[in-house]
């Protein structure tokens, strides 16, 4: 058997903390149940980022789909910093109190995907960023990695089935098994480019069997205008200078007339060796930076009571709206119902947390995970976004 949760479980609430089913039994049983508000937010984000990505929300509205609440939250894809509530939910707390546990997993986990993606899209510039990172997760959640990291900047994903539901075409090279089948990287290379449909380009693994350089000239040579690329996933035991390494492999590719040949650098790639290897690199595979970034700690606290302002220590009581000026990207914290007055830049503040689910019925739809990317992208675009001077606290 494999270990994984039946949605059916997630929907009727059975993937829970036990505190919260012995809460309910307390609460039908002293006939205690109240209409309360609850935000969820991040007081601080992993590593010291100043700023993350908002994902995993398309599950979320699924979960609360049928049942009796009103929700708001950001956009999904929308850049957030700490202390902001990204979501705020209403409705009596025997309907909902069993779903925080999924909430903030779907929340928690796809976020610090989108964000590690992001992070390296901003680092690669206008590169390519491809995640092969599944491997190095559960299977089961190869689909949910995939599309956060898709939505957070990267260029393609190499499961098949991820790919298929993000309507996009997966993305992969050679392994380096086929070429110890074959016993030579032309040879195998060949034998790719026989076989694979003309439609998908012909990158040559080339650090398999012998020295990078003479490799990816004895393919280059061998495939002539029929190679896109070479990829490098050269072990770290082997790589020294990774940065001399792939200038030396350009370097000798550009002087025998393959200037046109891309260079692919994959192995244990993160965001600081993006930022290093792209005067040379034109793509980057990166698996496990992305596929097992570090969560956003999302917590869901209670702000509001019957209606009046009511919240445990350390938490600021009240329901809250996020306000952001599309000019400028200032963000501001405000009491919900309290307008924000227009920016010092000049621009209007507009409200971040939008109606997405009214009295159990979905009022918003997801937009495609490409649409959602393009947000991202487009925001990476604004430096006083990623600015922790523009953040308000609250």
């Amino acid at each position: 058997m494999f270990h994984l949760a039946d949605p059916k479980d997630i929907k009727e609430g059975k993937i829970t903390d036990v505190y919260f089913e012995r809460t309910l039994q307390i609460i039908k049983a002293k006939k205690i149940d109240k209409r309360v508000a609850a935000e969820v937010r991040a007081s601080q984000l992993p590593n010291s980022y100043p700023w993350a990505v908002l994902a995993g929300l398309d599950e979320v509205l699924t979960l609360f789909e049928g049942i009796k609440v009103n929700l708001w939250a950001m956009r999904e894809g929308t850049f957030f910093h700490p202390l902001e509530p990204v979501l705020l939910i209403e409705g009596n707390y025997s309907d909902f109190a069993k779903y925080e546990t999924p909430l903030l997993g779907f929340l928690c986990q796809a976020s610090g995907v989108a964000t590690r993606a992001a992070r390296c899209k901003k680092a690669a510039g206008d590169k390519f960023i491809y995640h092969f990172g599944a491997r190095r997760m559960h299977p089961g959640i190869a689909p949910m990695i995939d599309r956060a990291c898709f939505i957070g900047g990267c260029d393609g994903v190499a499961v098949s089935k991820s790919a298929q539901e993000l309507g996009e075409e997966p993305v992969g090279t050679i392994p380096h098994a086929l070429i110890l089948l074959v016993g030579d990287t032309l040879k195998a290379t060949r034998f790719f480019h026989e076989i694979i449909e003309p439609g998908v380009k012909r990158v040559s693994l080339i650090d398999t069997l012998g020295d990078e350089k003479f490799e990816a000239l004895k393919v280059a040579e061998g495939m002539g205008k029929d190679l896109f690329a070479i990829r490098v996933d050269t072990p770290s035991s082997r790589k020294g200078n990774f940065l001399q390494l792939l200038k030396e492999v350009r370097w000798e590719l550009d002087l025998r007339g393959f200037d046109e040949v891309k260079l692919f650098v994959s192995g244990g790639i993160d965001e600081e060796q993006i930022s290093q290897l792209d005067q040379v690199a034109d793509a980057f595979g990166v698996g496990t930076w992305i596929s097992n970034a570090p969560v956003i700690d999302f917590a869901l606290d209670i702000v509001e009571v019957e209606g009046r302002p009511y919240a445990k220590k350390g938490k600021c009581s009240g329901k809250k709206e996020v306000w952001r000026c599309p000019s400028c990207y200032s963000t501001l914290i405000l009491p919900r119902g309290k307008r924000a007055e227009r920016c010092s830049c000049g621009g209007e503040m507009l409200p971040l947390l939008q109606p997405m689910v009214e009295e159990g019925k979905i009022i918003k739809k997801i937009p495609s995970p490409q649409r959602l990317r393009d947000y991202v992208l487009a925001q990476l675009q604004n430096h006083s976004l990623l600015s922790t001077d523009k953040a308000a606290g609250g």
